[in-house]
C-alpha cells in the first residue's frame, strides 16, 4: 500500500510548478457528479470524496498538494530569514496559568523553545519551584499536550488530561503531587470536559462519550454525553454514572461539588450556545434526587460558590451584558431570587467569589477592566489595570484573600500578578524576560461604521513611526462568532510582522461577545452576513484612511475565522492582496455531520431548516466559489486529522478554489501532519507554520 501511494503521488506531482499561460498547474482532483437535494434545491458536491481523509486517493492528493506548497514556499528568499527571527523571538522564558490550590502554588513555564509548557509547583509564591509534569517527555516530537488539570482540595493529587496530535479526545490520569508519580488510574473517551474533585478527594467528576469505533474516532458525531464519577484506585469500568439524559442527545455536562461538600452542581449546556440550565443534588442526603433549579435555556448561569443554601451566579438571563444573582435553594421560586450586582454598561465576562467578596472582570470596548464588590452588592473598589490589554483571573477558593491574574497586550507577553483582596495591592509574581523592546510598538483603538451603521471597534498595532501613506503591509485578522471576544493578546509572529513594517488590525466583529449577548446574536444564523459586512468595511476603512491599499492588504482567521475569510474572499475578491484561511468551516451544508459540528447550529442555524438553509447557502465558502474569478494569492492551512473542524472542509474548499481560479495568483494548501485543530501544537511546528505563512505574504504583498 505504501509503495502504491508513493507511486500515485509521484504521478500526480509531475511538473506541478510549470507555468501555463502564467497560471499555476495544480494536482489533479477528480470532480464527481455528486448532487444533493436541499429543500428542492440541487447542490453539487464534486469533491465529496475528499471527506475521507484516509482513502488512498485523498492521501495521494494531500501528498501532491503538500509537495506543491513546499516547493513554492522554499523558493521564497526571505522565508529562512523569517524563520530564524521567529526562533530568536520565541526563545524567551514565559509563564502562564498561575494559581493556588491546597496550600501550594502552580504555574506553567516554557524556557523558550520547549514544544510544550511545563507544569511547576512551589510551596510559596517565590519559593523553590519544581517540575510537576513535563509533557515534553511524553512524546519525541512534542505532539502530546497537557489539555486539562485539577488539583484536589487537600493539595495532594493532580488530575490531568493529555491530548495526542491535537485531538480533542482527553486521557485523564492522576499524579501524586508530593512524589511526582502517577497512580494507576486511567480514564478515556472524555472530551470537552474538566475534572472536578469531590470534597473528600476520593475521586472526580468528568464527562465522557461512548467509545467510538476506530474508523469513527476522529470523525464520528459526538452525542449523548454522560456525567461520571471516577473513584481513585478503581478501573474506569467501575465508574459511577451520575447523570445522563438520553432524551437530549445534545446536552453536555460539567459537574462540581461545592467547597463544603454538601452539593453537586451541574451546569448543562447544549451545542456551542452560551446558555445553560442548572441542576443540583444534595450529597449529604442518601437517595436525594437531582433538582432542576434552572430548567430553561434563557442565558448563561455560571456557579461562583455558596454560603450554605445560598448559591451565587454570574448570569446573562434577563441581562445580556451580565449580572450577579443569588438563589437560596430552600426558596427557589424566581420571585425570591436576589440581584447582587446589576447589569452595567460594560460586559461582565467573568467572576470570582473569594474572601467574602466578588471579583468581577468586565470588557470595556474589548479590553479588560475589573471591580470588587462585597457579597451584599456594595461596591469596594476598581482594580487598576497595567494598560490596554487582557486580564484573566485564576480560579480561587471561598477562603482565599489573595488572587492571581495574568495580563497581556499586543506587545507584552503574559505577566502574572498577585492581588490582595484586603488592601487592593498588586505585585508582580512572575514576568517574562523579553528579547525585544515592547516600547517601540503602539496600540491604537479606532471605531468605524459598518454597512448598516453599527459602530464597530478595531485595534491597530504597529511599530511607532508608521505613516499613513497607503503602502503599509497590513494583516487584518478576524473571528466574529460563538460569543468569543477578540481582546489584546501577545503573538510572537505579530511582533516579527511589525518588525518588518507590517500593521496588525483586529476588528471586533458582531458574533463575538465584546458587547454582550445582543452583539453576539447580531452575528448568528440569518444575521451572519453582518459579520462579513463588518469585516469587509474594516478592510475598506483601512484603505480609505491610507493605512494600506489592496495590493498590501492580507486577511486571515482560523476555524470560524476561516469561514469568515472564505466568505469574504468570495464576496470581495478584488479587495485583498492575499488571504490566509485556517482550519475553516467551509461547507456550511454538511458541517453538522461530523464530530461536534452539530453543536455549531446554535450559531449557524441548521441546513435542515429551509430559512437557515437559504442563509447558509448564500455565504457558504465552498458553495459560492465562482469559476472564472481572479482570486488573490491564498494559502489554506489545516491538519490531516483535525477532529473538530474535519479536514474535509479545507480539502474540498482548496480543490474547488484551485479549479475556479482564473488569475495567475497561487491557490495553495498546507496540510500539517500529526496535528489537529491547533490546541497543543508543538512550538517547533508553530514556528515552521508561521514562517510559511509570513513568507507567503511577503511574496504576495511585495515584502520579499
Amino acid at each position: 500500500m505504501r509503495l502504491s501511494l508513493i507511486a500515485l503521488a509521484a504521478v500526480l506531482i509531475g511538473n506541478l510548478l510549470e507555468a501555463a499561460n502564467n497560471k499555476m498547474t495544480y494536482p489533479p482532483a477528480r470532480r464527481s457528479d455528486q448532487v444533493d437535494i436541499y429543500h428542492g434545491v440541487r447542490v453539487e458536491d464534486a469533491y465529496r470524496w475528499l471527506e475521507d481523509a484516509d482513502s488512498a486517493e485523498t492521501k495521494a492528493w494531500v501528498t501532491a498538494e503538500n509537495a506543491l506548497t513546499s516547493e513554492y514556499l522554499k523558493k521564497i528568499p526571505v522565508r529562512q530569514r523569517i524563520e530564524r527571527r521567529l526562533t530568536e523571538l520565541w526563545n524567551f522564558e514565559r509563564f502562564t496559568g498561575f494559581f493556588k490550590a491546597g496550600g501550594r502554588y502552580f504555574y506553567s513555564r516554557n524556557d523558550g523553545l520547549q514544544n510544550q509548557n511545563v507544569l511547576f509547583t512551589a510551596p510559596s509564591i517565590q519559593g523553590n519551584a519544581r517540575v510537576l509534569l513535563d509533557p515534553n517527555t511524553l512524546s519525541k516530537d512534542g505532539t502530546v499536550a497537557l489539555s486539562g488539570l485539577a488539583v484536589s482540595d487537600n493539595g495532594k493529587l493532580l488530575a490531568y488530561s493529555i491530548s495526542r496530535s491535537g485531538s480533542d479526545w482527553q486521557e485523564w490520569r492522576v499524579r501524586d503531587i508530593v512524589s511526582g508519580q502517577d497512580l494507576p488510574d486511567l480514564v478515556n473517551w472524555s472530551k470537552f470536559s474538566n475534572a472536578a474533585w469531590s470534597n473528600d478527594d476520593d475521586g472526580f467528576y468528568y464527562q465522557r462519550f461512548a467509545e467510538p469505533t476506530s474508523a469513527k474516532q476522529l470523525t464520528g458525531v459526538n452525542e449523548y454525553a454522560k456525567l461520571y464519577y471516577h473513584r481513585l484506585g478503581k478501573p474506569q469500568s467501575a465508574d459511577k454514572l451520575v447523570y445522563e439524559r438520553p432524551d437530549h442527545k445534545d446536552w453536555n455536562f460539567a459537574g462540581q461539588s461545592t467547597e463544603d461538600g454538601r452539593y453537586l452542581v451541574m451546569e448543562i449546556s447544549k451545542g456551542a450556545e452560551d446558555k445553560n440550565i442548572l441542576f443540583y443534588q444534595d450529597l449529604k442526603t442518601p437517595g436525594a434526587k437531582v433538582v432542576e433549579l434552572v430548567d430553561v435555556f434563557e442565558g448563561a448561569y455560571s456557579f461562583l460558590g455558596n454560603e450554605g443554601s445560598r448559591f451565587y451566579f454570574r448570569t446573562t438571563a434577563g441581562s445580556p451584558k451580565g449580572r450577579i444573582i443569588m438563589i437560596d435553594v430552600t426558596k427557589p421560586a424566581r420571585g425570591d431570587w436576589k440581584e447582587i450586582v446589576p447589569e452595567q454598561k460594560d460586559t461582565l465576562q467573568d467572576a470570582r467569589m473569594a474572601g467574602g467578596m466578588l471579583t468581577l472582570a468586565y470588557l470595556k470596548d474589548a479590553y479588560s477592566a475589573a471591580k470588587i464588590y462585597k457579597l451584599d452588592g456594595s461596591f469596594v473598589r476598581e482594580v487598576a489595570m497595567p494598560g490596554i490589554g487582557t486580564v484573566t483571573w485564576s480560579p480561587a477558593r471561598l477562603s482565599d484573600t489573595e488572587l492571581f491574574y495574568s495580563y497581556t497586550s499586543f506587545s507584552i507577553p503574559s505577566a502574572i500578578y498577585r492581588y490582595d483582596l484586603k488592601t487592593g495591592a498588586t505585585t508582580v509574581a512572575r514576568e517574562s524576560k523579553l528579547s525585544f523592546d515592547p516600547a517601540v510598538y503602539q496600540t491604537k483603538q479606532v471605531f468605524y461604521n459598518s454597512k448598516d451603521g453599527t459602530r464597530v471597534p478595531m485595534f491597530l498595532v504597529y511599530k511607532k513611526g508608521l505613516t499613513q501613506n497607503g503602502a503599509n503591509p497590513t494583516y487584518l485578522y478576524g473571528y466574529g462568532g460563538f460569543n468569543i471576544s477578540l481582546t489584546p493578546s501577545f503573538s510572537v509572529p505579530i511582533i516579527e510582522w511589525m518588525e518588518r513594517g507590517g500593521l496588525f488590525a483586529v476588528p471586533n466583529l458582531r458574533g463575538g461577545g465584546e458587547y454582550g449577548e445582543a452583539w453576539h446574536e447580531a452575528g448568528t444564523k440569518q444575521h451572519k452576513q453582518n459579520v462579513f459586512d463588518d469585516f469587509i468595511v474594516a478592510a475598506e476603512w483601512l484603505i480609505a484612511n491610507r493605512y494600506t491599499s489592496t495590493p498590501k492588504l492580507a486577511i486571515g482567521g482560523g476555524s470560524n475565522g476561516g469561514l469568515l475569510i472564505g466568505a469574504c474572499l468570495n464576496q470581495r475578491p478584488d479587495l485583498y492582496g492575499a488571504a490566509l484561511p485556517a482550519v475553516g468551516v467551509m461547507d456550511m451544508l454538511r458541517f453538522h455531520k461530523f464530530t461536534i459540528g452539530w453543536a455549531w447550529m446554535t450559531d449557524y442555524g441548521s441546513p435542515d431548516n429551509p430559512e437557515d438553509f437559504k442563509a447558509l447557502r448564500a455565504y457558504s465558502p465552498l458553495h459560492n466559489i465562482r469559476t472564472g474569478t481572479k482570486y488573490p494569492p491564498t494559502l489554506v492551512t489545516t491538519a490531516d486529522h483535525d477532529d473538530r473542524v474535519v479536514s474535509g472542509h479545507s480539502f474540498k474548499y482548496a480543490a474547488a478554489l484551485q479549479h475556479a481560479q482564473e488569475g495567475p495568483a497561487p491557490i495553495l494548501i498546507r496540510i500539517e501532519t500529526k496535528a489537529g485543530h491547533g490546541a497543543g501544537k508543538p512550538t517547533a511546528k508553530i514556528i515552521e507554520e508561521a514562517a510559511d505563512r509570513w513568507a507567503f505574504l511577503a511574496k504576495s504583498l511585495g515584502m520579499d
